[in-house]
């Protein structure tokens, strides 16, 4: 798999699916998941309150585990959903985090998408150190097989880019 760095609007990336930080009870809210629900209209919403309506997420999604419903009215097919961990410094939340991208990469193979737009997940409101989420978003992405041909690490300004790129010097090169 290709891991590729990127700063802008994820809801513009012509991708097979983009990567939400959602929050557990998929119903959008600020951030880039707003910015998601927004951008792809009210299927996205209608599609997640089906998803709440089974046995399988009438409690939300767990933090560590993806779905995916419509892209609506996105560039991309999909949204995969996924529940970072508030960051309050427990070491076990590192592999929450990983979690998200390894799940979010299982669900991509699951549906065939081949071209993947990743949020950074959990280093907005989440409260996640920024340099460390990229780290362990980029070691993830690594060190999980998938069948995803690129994924694509969005970052939501250049100075997170530049972060990125540094990081990606150590950990990918």
């Amino acid at each position: 798999m290709e891991i590729t760095l990127a700063t802008g609007d994820i809801t513009t990336f012509d991708v097979d699916a983009v990567v939400n930080a959602a929050n557990s009870g998929l119903a959008g809210g600020g951030g880039v998941d707003g910015a998601i629900h927004r951008a792809g209209g009210p299927a996205i919403m209608d599609a997640c309150r089906e998803l709440r309506r089974t046995e399988k997420y009438r409690r939300g999604l767990p933090t560590g585990q993806a779905v995916a419903t419509t892209g609506g009215k996105l560039q991309a097919r999909w949204v995969i959903h996924t529940v970072g961990p508030v960051h309050n410094g427990d070491p076990a939340q590192t592999e929450q985090l990983r979690d998200c991208y390894r799940n979010s990469l299982a669900v991509a193979d699951e549906i065939g998408a081949r071209t993947v737009a990743f949020a950074l997940i959990s280093a907005g409101v989440y409260g996640w150190p920024k340099r460390d989420a990229i780290v362990q978003a980029l070691t993830a992405l690594r060190d999980t097989p998938s069948k995803v041909v690129t994924a694509t690490l969005v970052l939501f300004d250049p100075a997170l880019l530049a972060i990125a790129e540094d990081v990606a010097g150590e950990l990918l090169s």
